[in-house]
């Protein structure tokens, strides 16, 4: 398969990725603030599990994969600093990504760790991540 095709692939990827790490958050804040055992609760929880594996733990994976096969097809990069500061912010990424598993498991267990507004923050965090690994794929300025 072409570079350029793997390079799509993984940008596909990304994109699925980044929309549940953007949604996943928002349902806690919603559910958060509904009445435990609710029938809407009840709602968030199924919402929030198959938003979790059957789209964001198989893009993350995707993602990862098509990040490596591209940086076996092209290991100069790996020497390059926009790609260090990438590669950590996307080590970010998948600590965050764990994060809200486990806030996932905590409310499929009727506990509410957090109140809707310290989730608020917490969806916030994927966004200033992306802003950094754009830039640092795109204008390269390391």
């Amino acid at each position: 398969m072409g570079y350029e095709y793997i390079k799509a692939l993984h940008l596909i990827s990304v994109i699925s990725w980044m929309i549940g790490l953007l949604y996943l958050p928002r349902l806690y804040v919603y559910h958060a603030d509904t009445d435990i055992g609710s029938v809407r609760a009840e709602t968030f929880k199924v919402m929030e599990r198959r938003l979790l594996r059957a789209i964001m733990n198989p893009a993350m994976i995707l993602t990862f994969g098509f990040g490596i096969w591209l940086l076996v097809l092209n290991p100069y990069l790996v020497f390059e600093g926009w790609m260090h500061v990438k590669i950590f912010c996307v080590l970010l990424m998948a600590a965050c990504h764990g994060k809200f598993a486990q806030m996932r498991r905590l409310l499929e267990n009727n506990e509410k760790p957090l109140s809707s507004k310290k989730y608020r923050v917490w969806n916030e965090v994927p966004t200033g991540l992306m802003v950094i690994i754009v830039i640092m794929a795109v204008a390269k300025p390391i």
